[in-house]
């Protein structure tokens, strides 16, 4: 086993940008966090999803830090406890966004019900493109095409990661639009909160971005690696 310099270096901008996104996250979160708001971020999703035809929607507390998620098997609103419990804008601001994808299940959006349906690629898709990367790379250095076309297949498998990640943005984006929208409309933020639940949520959509930079970048090092050692074999 061995490490190869250039996928960290085809990588490296996608690391960079999470970093960047990651740290603005907290920081974006910290300050919204010292914003009072009228309401915790449970009462505030209870608000959203009562008003939007969702009452049967639950809503539960989950533990760690910014854990938060909508799980669409179970109709439940899972928060983790500073965003369940504290009346910031912050708090607001998450509890909203993850209530938009409750919203967004209830109204089948479309992005969201492909997105639901590639889960299982995005699962399990790297390890079978793993799998097969390895007994490809084997094959092909005995000779032989059939090792070139496990990789294929395998290349294949891992482009299931990278569709997610695509997909998977127009959800987030639009559940954050909702968020935003909602809050304003509700009355839950004044002009001051908008602009700390903007920041906070803008921030993490930077972390979407860099998941699908990431994905994208990790399979075009692949195809190099497939493609440009079919093509010295052939020489």
């Amino acid at each position: 086993m061995f490490f190869d310099p250039l996928y960290l270096i085809m990588v490296a901008p996608a690391l960079l940008l999470m970093f960047w996104a990651q740290s603005r996250v907290h920081s974006a979160y910290a300050r919204g966090a010292q914003i009072s708001a009228p309401l915790t971020g449970a009462q505030a999703a209870r608000l959203i999803l009562d008003r939007g035809g969702c009452p049967h929607v639950g809503i539960e507390m989950t533990h760690g830090t910014l854990s938060d998620h909508y799980d669409p098997s179970t109709k439940v609103l899972r928060l983790s406890e500073p965003v369940y419990h504290q009346a910031t804008m912050s708090a607001v601001g998450i509890a909203a966004h993850e209530a938009g994808h409750a919203l967004q299940d209830a109204k089948h959006y479309s992005p969201l019900v492909i997105r639901n349906g590639a889960v299982p690629a995005a699962q399990y898709g790297p390890i079978a493109a793993m799998i097969l990367f390895v007994i490809g790379g084997i094959m092909s250095a005995g000779g032989g095409h059939l090792g070139f076309l496990l990789q294929i297949a395998g290349l294949v498998c891992f482009s299931g990661v990278v569709f997610f990640q695509l997909i998977n943005l127009p959800v987030e984006f639009d559940a954050s639009n909702r968020a935003k929208r909602l809050l304003s409309e509700y009355g839950v933020v004044d002009s001051q909160g908008a602009v700390a639940v903007r920041d906070v949520l803008n921030a993490a959509a930077w972390t979407y971005v860099a998941g699908t930079l990431q994905s994208v970048l990790q399979m075009l090092y692949f195809a190099l690696q497939i493609f440009g050692g079919h093509s010295n074999d052939d020489r």
